[in-house]
């Protein structure tokens, strides 16, 4: 476990909300001074994570240490902690500049001090300019960052960021993730944060945790655990759309007893390729295409390809697969066949 300030560790942690488990044992790290992205279908456990690390909820068993202390019966003001919703939860009677004081003038923290704070963290962000104004006369981009200069203003060791562009339009939500980005490499403070968007998931983490069912189903670098997932559910989830999986190969190859799958971008359009397909519906998103293929066989595979391929719904094509990027499953258990099986591409 690291020394240095912010580093999390999660210990056969459980937690349940009546009849529902919300987590199952989860065993999880946090490095110090990492950005660490928790991506899952909902109910997956995302936000519960941060729940129990911020002090909202206390779990049922396990521990969480931070910094190597147990502090999961420490109540939440005297943990070292800060968390930023989806709903910005900002105070509506009080202006930004008040909203970034109030929980500092809560901590007794000197009014010059807190003053300092304050305005740091407003330029940091950019609404300095915006310091007099109320929520209800600001933009939700707006809200967003002062909810984000809400935490920073309380120079806490763990920042937990509970979805907090999910409300935010494209073009904003670009906006916000390089701010966070920025954010992250300036202060170089641990940061836990939780998303359903796979382009944050991919882009923002130094490391990436899938979740499913309270569970963690793999952790790694973004680019790792999407090119090598470690079981049929991280390859059904990770990617859009994800990764095209076949019971028994079938049409990628027979193999008995595996589940063989392949990422859309990795089935090339080739006339002359093994894989018969009519193509039921196009995707046109401007750079790429998504064709949504049938095979004579049943068996239904997404292709990525360019945007000016000329095909339309009721169009016959062929498809060659990559057979350096087809992955194997065991159908029964799930897990990835690894390199040392035999069977691993």
């Amino acid at each position: 476990m690291s020394a240095h300030p912010g580093a999390i560790r999660l210990e056969t942690l459980t937690k349940a909300y009546g009849s529902v488990t919300a987590l199952h044992d989860v065993d999880l790290e946090v490095r110090a001074g990492e950005l660490l992205t928790l991506v899952g279908p909902s109910g997956s456990g995302k936000s519960t994570i941060l729940r129990l690390v911020a002090g909202l909820d206390r779990p049922d068993s396990g521990r969480i240490l931070v910094d190597g202390t147990d502090v999961a019966q420490v109540p939440p003001h005297r943990r070292a902690v800060a968390m930023v919703f989806q709903d910005y939860a900002l105070y509506p009677h009080l202006t930004v500049r008040g909203n970034l004081l109030f929980g500092l003038r809560v901590r007794r923290v000197p009014r010059a001090e807190a003053d300092r704070r304050a305005r740091a963290a407003a330029e940091r962000l950019g609404i300095a300019d915006l310091l007099d104004r109320y929520p209800d006369q600001m933009s939700g981009g707006q809200r967003q960052r002062v909810a984000l200069a809400r935490a920073l203003v309380r120079e806490p060791t763990v920042y937990l960021l509970d979805e907090p562009l999910a409300s935010l339009d494209a073009q904003l939500r670009f906006a916000t993730r390089a701010d966070l980005l920025a954010v992250h490499r300036d202060l170089g403070t641990t940061m836990v944060h939780v998303t359903h968007d796979q382009a944050e998931a991919m882009t923002l983490g130094d490391r990436l945790a899938v979740l499913d069912a309270g569970r963690v189903r793999q952790v790694g670098p973004p680019q790792q655990v999407y090119d090598e997932p470690a079981d049929l559910v991280v390859a059904g989830f990770l990617g859009s759309p994800p990764m095209n999986l076949v019971p028994g190969g079938g049409v990628l190859g027979e193999a008995p007893g595996l589940t063989l799958g392949v990422r859309p971008e990795d089935l090339a359009l080739d006339p002359d390729g093994p894989i018969e397909a009519t193509v039921e519906a196009v995707e046109a998103l401007g750079s790429e295409a998504i064709l949504l293929t049938r095979c004579p066989d049943g068996t239904r595979l997404a292709v990525r390809t360019g945007p000016r391929h000329g095909l339309r719904a009721g169009a016959g094509l062929r498809l060659r697969p990559d057979p350096h990027r087809l992955h194997r499953f065991d159908t029964e258990t799930g897990q990835r066949r690894r390199r040392a099986e035999g069977v691993d591409e």
